[in-house]
């Protein structure tokens, strides 16, 4: 996926927006007036949206391409459940330097998903674009491919740079993401009538996690 203008609109369009909804012909505007600038502080970057939207996939490695303040001062900003003994949260950086910033960084970051993906086998690798990856033009939906195929698991690019928007369009940019490079490509491996999907919890402090034993206890897989 290419972060263009038109994405960028596509994603922020909001017709039922409380701003809008009430607006009728040319007095209502497809996208909402009230998103936040990159660096405002009433929320963080996209970057920062994708980041907390993904993260609580916890059977993943989470490969940030960037300077490692990127992945660090984001890092447990959201919590997630185990999903087995010895597994809770993998996150990565590729810790870019001066170099890399003046002779690209795409070596540095194959490099990364190679070693991620033979030494920690996750089920996927999340690589997150950030505002100098993005700046210095390297082609994360190339070396994800290539390196994919290297290692033997999905490695998908999430166009993520901080500069493009406000943590809510991060927030969109990791569903796009999901929706290109995830959803439709397997099958669980059972279903019944009554399972249930929930899109768009909004995870604060993991106050679903309380609910589960409820769903379970009647019945319902969440």
């Amino acid at each position: 996926m290419k972060i263009t203008q038109g994405k960028i609109r596509e994603l922020l369009t909001e017709p039922g927006c409380e701003h809008n909804h009430k607006k009728q012909g040319k007095g209502k505007n497809k996208a909402c007036t009230q998103v936040a600038k990159p660096g405002a502080a009433q929320g963080g970057c996209a970057f920062d949206g994708a980041s907390i939207a993904l993260v609580p996939i916890t059977d993943v490695a989470h490969l940030v391409h960037g300077p490692i303040a990127c992945a660090g001062n984001s890092w447990g900003s959201r919590g997630s459940l185990s999903s087995g003994s010895d597994l809770y949260k993998m996150g990565f950086t590729t810790d870019l330097s001066e170099n890399d910033v003046i002779f690209g960084g795409e070596k540095r970051l194959h490099k990364a998903i190679q070693e991620v993906g033979n030494k920690y086998s996750p089920a996927a690798i999340f690589v997150y674009s950030t505002c100098v990856t993005a700046l210095i033009g390297d082609d994360l939906d190339a070396v994800c491919a290539a390196a994919g195929k290297e290692v033997g698991i999905p490695v998908i690019p999430v166009q993520s740079p901080g500069f493009v928007g406000s943590k809510n369009l991060g927030n969109r940019l990791a569903g796009e993401a999901l929706l290109e490079h995830v959803v439709g490509t397997a099958e669980p491996e059972y279903t019944t009538p009554y399972d249930i999907n929930l899109i768009g919890e909004y995870n604060i402090a993991g106050e679903l996690w309380s609910v589960l034993p409820a769903f379970s206890n009647t019945g319902n897989t969440l």
